[in-house]
Parts: C-alpha cells; sequence; structure tokens
C-alpha cells in the first residue's frame, strides 16, 4: 500500500505543469455514441467566443464504454449568457445557477465554470453550502468537481480530454477519489458520501482509502439534505444497475438511515429480504438491459413487507380486509415522506398497485374487466408475478393474470367467462346469512281466501 502510494506521488510529480490532453487514440470515446444535440450546444457556445466542453459523468461512462443517461456541458458563459443563443433554454436553481436547454425530449444541462469553496459561501451550520453561485475558469471549475473521474472535460472538436487531476488513470484503476481533503468535502455537500458509493458499485471499482475513512462518522449529515434531493439520489442507486450492493454498502457505511429506515427490519426478515433480493434483482436486469424503470413499481416493492406486516397485524385486531390494507399504507408512506419527499404521483400509483393485490388473488368474476381498466393494471400482473417468485402466492394465480394481461380482448373475455365455471374463492368474502325459516300461515288463512293453485303448491 505504502509502494502504491509513493509510486503514484512521484508520478504525479512528473507531471507537466497544467492539465493532461488526452488524445482520442489514448481516451477510447467513440464520438458517435456523444450526443449530437450536446455537440451542437458545444459548437454554438463556441461560435459566440465562449468556452464550452460536455462535462463530467458523460465523459466517464463513455470512456467506459457505457451509454449516459444524460449530457451535461460547462462553459464561461454566465447563465445570462447562455440563454438567448438557443431558441428554448431556461435558467433553473436556487444553489447552483445553470441552464436547461431543450431539444424534444432531451435537455442538455449547461453550467458556468465555478470557482471552489473559498469559506465566503452561504453555508448552514454544519458547512453545508446553501448557495453558491461563484463562477471561475475551468482549471477553478476542476478543483470544485467531487471525484477525479468526474472532472474530466471532453472537446467534441478536437476529440480530447482534459484531466485536471489524473482521473482518467483512477478510472482505468477503478478507484473513486476525492478531490480535496474528504471531511470538507462531505460537509459541503453530503450527498458526496451517497455518491461515492453508487460510483463504486456502479464501475465495480473500491473508494480510495483517504475518501472512505470520514464516512462514517459524517453519515449524521445526510439528515439535513432536503429530502426531494435525497428521493433523487436514492433513485439514482436503485436504478444504476447494482442497486443490492449499493444498499449492502449503504448499510455498512451507515448512510441508509436517512433514506429507507424501514429497509433494515425488512432485510432481517427472511421473506422480506427475498423478495426486496428479487424486485432489485429484476430491476438491475432491466436497466443493464436498457429497459425503463418505475418508480413507483420499485418503491412499491421495497415498502411492501412494511404494508404486508401492518396489514396483517390490523387484520388480527379486527378490521376488515380493505379498510386493514388502506391504513397500513398510508402509516407506511406517512413514515417514508418525511424522509423522503416521494411524489404525490409516485404514492398514488404504490397505492393502486397495492390495493389491487386482494381483488387479484380472489379473481372478482367479470369484475375482473374493471380490473383491466385501472392505469396500473399491467404493474400490479408484474407485481402479483413478484410476490409469486417470493413465495407468497400461487404462481399459477399470478400467471392468469399476466396471461390475461398480454391477451387481446377476445381472449379477455374468454378467460373471463371461464372464471363462471370455477368453484368461487370466499376467503376474503364475509361469512355467508343463514337462511331465515319462512314463518308458515295460519290454516284459517288458508281457507279465508287464498286461491287453490296456492294451496295445491303448497303440499
Amino acid at each position: 500500500m505504502i509502494t502504491e502510494t509513493i509510486k503514484r506521488f512521484v508520478s504525479r510529480l512528473r507531471r507537466p505543469a497544467g492539465p493532461a490532453r488526452i488524445p482520442a487514440e489514448r481516451h477510447g470515446i467513440d464520438p458517435r455514441h456523444v450526443s449530437r444535440n450536446a455537440v451542437k450546444v458545444c459548437e454554438t457556445l463556441r461560435s459566440h467566443g465562449y468556452e464550452a466542453y460536455i462535462v463530467g459523468g458523460a465523459v466517464r461512462d463513455l470512456i467506459l464504454g457505457l451509454e449516459p443517461k444524460d449530457f451535461d456541458v460547462a462553459t464561461n458563459a454566465t447563465p445570462e449568457q447562455v440563454r438567448p443563443l438557443f431558441r428554448r433554454a431556461r435558467i433553473i436553481g436556487r444553489r447552483f445557477q445553470l441552464v436547461h436547454v431543450v431539444f424534444g425530449r432531451e435537455i442538455i444541462e449547461t453550467s458556468t465554470f465555478r470557482a471552489p469553496s473559498s469559506g465566503e459561501q452561504e453555508t448552514d451550520e454544519h458547512g453545508r453550502i446553501l448557495r453558491d453561485n461563484v463562477f471561475g475558469n475551468q482549471e477553478q471549475d476542476a478543483v470544485r468537481r467531487d471525484f477525479t473521474m468526474n472532472a474530466l472535460y471532453y472537446d467534441p472538436l478536437d476529440q480530447t480530454v482534459i484531466d485536471y487531476h489524473n482521473g482518467v488513470e483512477d478510472l482505468k484503476q477503478r478507484v473513486i477519489r476525492m478531490i480535496g481533503d474528504p471531511a470538507t468535502r462531505y460537509r459541503e455537500d453530503p450527498v458526496r458520501m451517497l455518491r461515492a458509493v453508487r460510483f463504486a458499485a456502479k464501475i465495480s471499482g473500491k473508494i480510495d482509502d483517504a475518501t472512505q475513512a470520514p464516512i462514517p462518522g459524517l453519515a449524521v449529515l445526510i439528515e439535513n439534505v432536503p429530502a426531494s434531493r435525497l428521493f433523487d439520489e436514492m433513485l439514482k442507486l436503485l436504478t444504476c444497475g447494482h442497486a443490492m450492493d449499493c444498499l449492502q454498502q449503504l448499510r455498512r457505511a451507515g448512510l441508509h438511515k436517512g433514506l429507507l429506515p424501514l429497509l433494515d427490519v425488512v432485510l432481517e426478515q427472511p421473506n422480506g429480504k427475498r423478495f426486496v433480493t428479487l424486485a432489485l434483482e429484476r430491476t438491475d436486469a432491466r436497466v443493464r438491459t436498457g429497459k425503463t424503470v418505475s418508480p413507483s413499481f420499485l418503491f412499491a416493492a421495497l415498502l411492501w413487507q412494511q404494508v404486508a406486516s401492518r396489514w396483517e397485524e390490523l387484520e388480527g385486531r379486527g378490521e376488515h380486509r380493505i379498510p386493514a390494507l388502506l391504513q397500513a399504507a398510508d402509516s407506511v408512506l406517512e413514515e417514508q415522506t418525511g424522509k423522503l419527499a416521494i411524489q404525490r404521483r409516485f404514492t398514488a400509483d404504490m397505492r393502486d398497485i397495492w390495493f389491487m393485490q386482494p381483488r387479484m388473488v380472489r379473481r372478482p368474476g367479470r369484475a375482473v374487466w374493471r380490473l383491466v381498466e385501472q392505469p396500473r393494471f399491467r404493474a400490479a400482473c408484474d407485481f402479483l408475478q413478484l410476490r409469486a417468485a417470493a413465495g407468497e402466492i400461487d404462481s399459477v394465480d399470478a400467471q392468469w393474470w399476466m396471461d390475461l394481461a398480454n391477451a387481446d380482448d377476445g381472449l379477455r373475455a374468454e378467460m373471463i367467462d371461464g372464471l363462471a365455471q370455477l368453484p368461487r374463492d370466499t376467503d376474503d368474502m364475509p361469512a355467508a346469512r343463514k337462511p331465515r325459516r319462512r314463518r308458515r300461515r295460519p290454516s284459517n288463512a288458508r281457507s279465508a281466501g287464498a286461491p287453490d293453485s296456492a294451496a295445491g303448491s303448497a303440499e
């Protein structure tokens, strides 16, 4: 370990002053995989006399041979100078002002080079920067970025990568290394601790010892991060393609407590761990094959075991089945939205997925048509399949619903009509009432005016 540190230090001393300019044959970025819209933003800014480079995660992923989810551009133009140059552009952000340049469904996030922390920025009592719109040059911007592998600038015109902090080498070694003093940088922005874990899992790498060391002691700072920002970061963790590895690393570092506090309870239960593991494995598989992931389905799966446990508990106290499920869902969501600002549209979808589960287990005759018409019907079927894989319900029932979801209207009608020939499941239905005994009419009433046909049928 000491030998490697000495070699790294000596190699940096031998480097010429200024950034390394790495040509295409060395960094290996295929220009065909670079967003044409990002290149257009750079070209437009350059044509007006400004500097402009593709920067950050997109450069990192392109060097690794991964497909970037989005592209960012860094420039020496201020947000007020950038916005008029594009037909569809808007300035956003309070803490960091930047410009969103819109091309159809793609947004190129364009930021101005920033100076590193000077100690004069507005911070909270824990050192977290609240406002930071101090602009600088490219070298200062590279110092301000969090990890060496994210401080890379790609020039799409001459296809070179500009590297100030040996980031390309760290990337090849798959080492996550903080720029500057790690403890100070974590205090400035505690989300960087979560990002370190996510990047390590995503590139199958390791966090540098010096970068890792302060995390356990500073993990409590996560609680000071706004809930909406935590939700965004948690979603990135769960959809990076290595979700289970991320969660395990979060638990080891003590970072999970401000995110999904109920998850510890779930993972301690054998059935809960199996269910969550299956959900995350299927999510990872979708991400790796380029398919989209529904946040509402993902969080519905992560919180289901807690909902199911409280549902069972409420039923045991005498609550009716569906009202008990409503109460269980509301209580779990209330606890979680206090930590994560799960958007209302997601929580509404989560409830729909959960509330269809008992109705699907029953196969409620022709009422199936009403379930089919629900917007989250397909998601509920997928959720039922997940429950079957975890051993919660019969896989035959789950497959029937999936076949129904995949069928056309004609075949659906046949499948639903076929339900009438099956014995009715009464597990979720109230007990049948006892038939009332009919009162016999006295004989004098019959003789007083009852018709002969009635008397004959009575006999």
